[in-house]
């Protein structure tokens, strides 16, 4: 069945297209609740909680093309995570200036010998906040003044959170490469 067909059948009150839409996105979407909060019991509430969401909001989806519902789905979990984020108060906790060593002078062709659930695994060991600037910003592809409407703070912020994200995700990385050698 195809997105525009499933999303119709949805908004229709249709329970097997309602269970076609979870089976088809749930897994996609719990990766989204677990790369931001990096815990699965967290992650699959928001989950829950986020269909609800989903099932709530669905007339106000706008079938614009193969991938839109998968999309605007994405978009629904990811300000789940955050609104969860920030009503935990969790987004503010960060690592001091300088507890971050300068950048590792290496090429990011690094990240080239490093297996991805690895460096997925290295992204989810980054503090709270530098973590969900990083994912938004690599991931989600959100620019910073995206990023600093939607968790309420400053662009240089951002920029800021992401710049200490990406040296310790280096030095970890630089930190897995040696250990290897």
């Amino acid at each position: 069945m195809s997105e525009a067909e499933l999303a119709g059948r949805c908004r229709k009150g249709d329970n097997l297209a309602w269970k076609e839409l979870y089976e088809l996105y749930a897994g996609k979407m719990l990766t989204f609740c677990v790369r931001y909060t990096n815990d699965i019991d967290v992650a699959h509430d928001l989950l829950h909680d986020g269909f609800l969401k989903v099932y709530a909001s669905i007339s106000s989806f706008s079938y614009k093309g193969e991938g839109s519902l998968r999309a605007w789905l994405s978009k629904v979990f990811i300000n789940v995570s955050l609104e969860y984020l920030r009503k935990k108060d969790l987004l503010r906790v960060t690592l001091p200036l300088e507890n971050i060593e300068e950048m590792i002078d290496e090429t990011e062709t690094m990240y080239d010998e490093v297996p991805i659930d690895i460096l997925m695994g290295l992204v989810l060991e980054l503090p709270l906040g530098y973590r969900t600037v990083f994912n938004l910003y690599v991931f989600e592809e959100w620019s910073h003044k995206e990023i600093a409407v939607k968790l309420h703070i400053n662009e240089k912020s951002s920029s800021s959170q992401l710049n200490r994200a990406k040296k310790i995700l280096m030095k970890k990385v630089s930190e897995y490469i040696n250990k290897k050698k």
